[in-house]
């Protein structure tokens, strides 16, 4: 089978166009034929680091979707034939999405209905496991993503036209919340209001402090937030009494640094979320809401939802991690032979 591979760290150069055998399940394992592999910006900036301890060669890329052609012992035999979308499939494991076979454990493959494309499948993963976790650690909040969960709430989007932040728009939206955005340019306003926003902020361009408490006078309850230290005066400023900023990325050396008397008042929370450490309970969670959202339409991906696609050939992996790391806006996806 085709698979990339790298051996080392460095830039896109270091992937690598190899063939391997076609891997066999073990205990408790399902063997995935991937049609399409996501790319993400955690996927890049692994690779720039040392392999894992103990491996020699690791296939990059955590998300995918694609059928499953065989499982382990420990499996249930009727889920061969299954259409599923992977998550997290090289985390502190050897075996990615970017080749033509995958083994994940039987959990990490989730069933994706016949309406919704792999293209949406290999979309979901870090960033909608991520929105969620984002939009669920508010104090007092359901803990949960469903239809009405989130009414009377509202959230403030951080970078909506982003894939976490494409997720927790419509995510948002499909629990009831109130929906602010802010984004960086013309372009982006269209994504994210195709996206779902109810207000879209051109923070360039715009007084965005003045824009959101518009919308929401009393203040926001959530912000899903991309660059937490330089967004920092903003949340404040906007943020009603209780809210979470739920941060999930941020640049290299970005500090958050927080004025303790400006914010000690409105008893708000600075929550970290990186998706691969999400405690069980609230990652099984998200699996069950986002699948449901997926069964329900209520995720969607393509220009039309603001997310446009951008599709690389296997064999173009290097240009397509190129792509991401300039700040290609939407989803950068590989199509697998």
């Amino acid at each position: 089978m085709k698979s990339v591979i790298r051996t080392a760290a460095g830039g896109p150069e270091v992937l690598q166009l190899v063939e391997r055998p076609v891997p066999e399940p073990g205990p408790g394992e399902v063997r995935v034929r991937v049609h399409v592999s996501g790319v993400n910006p955690t996927d890049w900036r692994s690779r720039r680091r040392a392999l894992p301890q103990g491996m020699n060669e690791q296939v990059p890329h955590q998300d995918g979707a694609g059928v499953i052609d065989a499982v382990g012992s420990q499996v249930d035999p009727e889920r061969i034939g299954q259409r599923v979308w992977i998550w997290e499939a090289a985390w502190e494991r050897p075996w990615g999405t970017a080749q033509q076979y995958t083994l994940v454990p039987d959990r990490h493959a989730v069933a994706l209905p016949d309406h919704a494309p792999f293209e949406l499948g290999a979309a979901l993963g870090v960033p909608a496991l991520t929105a969620h976790r984002a939009l669920t650690v508010h104090d007092g909040g359901p803990g949960g993503i469903a239809p009405g969960t989130l009414r009377g709430t509202t959230v403030l989007v951080a970078g909506g036209a982003g894939a976490v932040g494409n997720a927790a728009v419509q995510l948002a939206r499909w629990a009831g919340a109130r929906v602010i955005t802010t984004v960086s340019s013309p372009v982006k306003v269209a994504l994210a209001r195709a996206a779902g926003a109810h207000r879209v902020v051109d923070y360039r361009t715009q007084d965005a402090a003045a824009e959101i408490l518009d919308f929401a006078p009393e203040g926001v309850d959530i912000v899903v937030e991309v660059a937490p230290g330089a967004n920092t005066t903003l949340d404040i400023a906007v943020a009603a009494p209780g809210a979470v900023v739920a941060y999930y990325s941020g640049g290299e050396g970005e500090r958050l640094s927080v004025p303790v008397l400006t914010s000690l008042p409105a008893n708000l929370r600075w929550q970290s979320v990186f998706v691969y450490t999400v405690p069980p309970a609230a990652k099984r969670q998200a699996l069950t809401d986002v699948a449901a959202a997926v069964d329900a339409g209520a995720l969607r991906v393509g220009e039309e939802a603001g997310l446009p696609l951008h599709r690389f050939a296997l064999e173009r992996v290097a240009d397509a991690h190129a792509a991401l790391e300039q700040g290609v806006v939407g989803k950068v996806l590989l199509d697998i032979p």
